[in-house]
């Protein structure tokens, strides 16, 4: 079998497990556009909100396919018992492949000190995914107490940088191997409750990130947790989202 002929089988099959992902493109005012996945709860009950996840993927699935973004963490949202036990609406933005999440460009290295910029102004494409979001909020029955965001890698640091420029949306961030400026981090006493995954062998995005950012925050007064997977590599994601705790976690928070 030839390999062209086993990606041709692959393909739809690879589709198949996201097609209760819609495919849909926002355009902005200014006619920029930004390609997402959405999936709605199974039923919406009439006079009933509905709380909304913002996930952040990571570099490796930027791109303009609008289904590589789908490729960690969107099965856990289409599982039967959670989508039903956890009813919500679920967004996956895709990254174009030339920029990056949290900066308008990708820091020259992660091995630094601290890569991340204290002031700079916001990307493109995560400006497009706020314009995104308060669309999607104003259009659909949104519990605007519990709107979470959950990134990885790049789309952990995205996931920083958008709670540091809304501090007043988000009820939960979940930056799994992420990074930021730790002195952005400040005021969290009472507002965004955190959960923050790394591994500690991570040869991408050090360590050291998360942990810093974690006792920045503890240190700010802010509801955060930090879990530390010993051994693990970059794709921390998957000790976390395998977490039997992690939906159940994620949806019982609220705004505070």
């Amino acid at each position: 079998m030839t390999l062209f002929l086993l990606l041709s089988l692959l393909a739809p099959a690879a589709y198949a497990q996201y097609q209760e992902y819609d495919s849909l493109t926002y355009i902005s005012e200014q006619g920029d556009s930004l390609l997402y996945r959405q999936l709605n709860p199974l039923k919406i009950e009439k006079g009933k909100k509905y709380p909304l996840v913002l996930f952040l993927h990571g570099a490796g699935e930027r791109g303009s396919d609008n289904i590589s973004q789908l490729h960690h963490g969107a099965l856990m949202f289409t599982n039967p018992v959670n989508r039903e036990e956890y009813p919500a609406f679920v967004l996956f933005p895709q990254c174009p492949a030339d920029l990056y999440w949290p900066t308008p460009k990708r820091p020259d290295g992660f091995q630094q000190e601290n890569p991340f910029p204290f002031d700079a102004e916001i990307s493109k494409p995560l400006a497009l995914t706020k314009e995104l979001l308060d669309k999607i909020i104003e259009t659909y029955p949104v519990d605007t107490d519990r709107i979470y965001i959950v990134g990885l890698s790049m789309g952990g640091m995205g996931t920083f940088d958008m709670v540091c420029r809304f501090p007043d949306l988000f009820a939960a961030a979940i930056p799994v191997c992420g990074g930021i400026h730790t002195d952005r981090l400040h005021d969290f006493s009472s507002k965004t409750a955190f959960r923050i995954f790394h591994g500690d062998a991570d040869p991408v995005v050090p360590v050291r990130f998360s942990r810093e950012a974690y006792l920045k925050l503890k240190a700010e007064g802010a509801d955060v947790e930090y879990i530390e997977f010993p051994g693990v590599n970059h794709g921390s994601w998957d000790p976390a989202f395998n977490r039997p705790d992690f939906m159940s976690w994620l949806f019982e928070q609220r705004k505070k």
